[in-house]
């Protein structure tokens, strides 16, 4: 399934160029062209879908192979002690979200000083157990509905 008027899909069928890296019959990674840092590289589904839960699971079980082994071929998998190389994999669902393009996208963005790569707020909430322990409860409710 794609779009006629998404650049990714374009993409995928070869409309606009890209630096392709890896394709599989299921996913399709490429340089970013606009990078955080050397080496940030897009990975998105063939399937065109804007938010992950449009995905099929197929689609989705195929991506995080191909992550994986991006992060082999920019050697970020080298030094595993928690000082080292590190990098980012993001996925953006929707405006509010930051999500830029309507069509489910991985980030991968090596992250190697405090200089480059991805900067993250996290604006932590204060803990609530009480609360927590009532949204637990009705999210186990609606999974066993599932």
């Amino acid at each position: 399934m794609s779009s006629a008027s998404c650049i990714f899909c374009k993409i995928i069928k070869g409309e606009i160029p890209s630096f392709k890296l890896i394709e599989t019959p299921l996913s399709f990674a490429f340089l970013d062209i606009q990078p955080l840092s050397e080496g940030h590289i897009l990975v998105i589904p063939k399937h065109h879908g804007a938010k992950l839960h449009n995905i099929p699971d197929e689609n989705l079980a195929d991506i995080l192979p191909v992550i994986k082994k991006l992060t082999k071929v920019l050697k970020l998998d080298e030094n595993d002690t928690p000082e080292g190389t590190g990098y980012n994999v993001l996925q953006n669902n929707g405006r509010i979200a930051h999500q830029e393009v309507d069509h489910v996208h991985f980030h991968l963005i090596p992250k190697v000083d405090p200089k480059t790569g991805l900067g993250v707020g996290w604006p932590a909430q204060a803990t609530d157990f009480d609360k927590l322990g009532k949204l637990h409860k009705e999210l186990i409710e609606k999974l066993e509905k599932l």
